[in-house]
């Protein structure tokens, strides 16, 4: 279904809104952070960020994907990650997206938007900065930082593509989750799944993705990309109840 511009504006300005005010109190930082899906031709799922100790993270390139990355990277499936991070003692804050974002010229002429802005707090030792989204049109990419420092004021960072390396890429929209279609402005006999295939498991250990080779449905020129993948901008704001 497609979403005029305005609805999907007011959805992300909702998400924003949302955010805890229970997160915020004394000895708080609360900070804003904006993503840019750089790609011309990937959407995005939702990103999950959250702050946290430099004890905890989510992955790491040369290790095995967790279940809740491999969930994320091959079907699209934030909720074990904001489990998992809700139940880690090291992790502040947890805020969760609500919309995709799509590339910039929209392919999909979904309304979506190719930036969006949300903001959170830490305190204490919780000095880092963790995010990731699926690149949806792949069996199992994903972008996203790990343990970034905070910044004093404002920083920017650049997040590259992965591999999760738990779903061989097949490139077959049968085998990618559903949205991809949509958000790209293509359509299919193939109905896509948000489901782990036992057929196509591979060793599971995270490695920097090679992009799109050209396979069944996918082509480099129309769904590949160069790294980086996004841009997150960090900026410090000041509440009247931050220290």
């Amino acid at each position: 279904m497609k979403m005029k511009p305005l609805a999907a504006a007011t959805l992300c300005v909702a998400l924003i809104m949302s955010i805890p005010e229970l997160a915020r109190g004394e000895g708080n930082k609360t900070y804003k952070v904006t993503i840019t899906n750089l790609t011309a031709g990937q959407p995005f799922t939702p990103p999950v960020l959250f702050t946290h100790t430099r004890r905890t993270g989510i992955f790491a390139v040369g290790e095995a994907a967790s279940e809740a990355i491999q969930a994320l990277a091959e079907n699209g499936n934030s909720t074990p990650l904001q489990m998992a991070l809700g139940a880690d003692v090291q992790v502040h804050q947890v805020v969760a997206g609500m919309v995709p974002l799509v590339p910039a010229n929209n392919p999909g002429q979904t309304g979506f938007s190719s930036v969006a802005t949300f903001e959170i707090s830490a305190r204490g030792s919780a000095r880092f900065f963790s995010f990731a989204s699926m690149l949806i049109c792949t069996n199992d990419g994903f972008t996203g930082l790990n343990g970034v420092r905070l910044p004093s004021h404002k920083k920017t960072y650049y997040s590259v593509s992965y591999d999760a390396r738990t779903e061989t890429n097949t490139e077959d929209f049968a085998d990618i989750v559903p949205p991809c279609q949509g958000l790209i402005g293509v359509s299919s006999d193939d109905q896509g799944t948000g489901m782990s295939n036992p057929n196509l498991a591979e060793d599971g250990i995270i490695i920097p993705h090679v992009g799109i080779n050209g396979g069944i449905d996918l082509f480099p020129e129309v769904h590949g990309w160069s790294d980086p993948v996004a841009k997150i901008v960090i900026e410090r704001v000041r509440h009247r109840d931050d220290d």
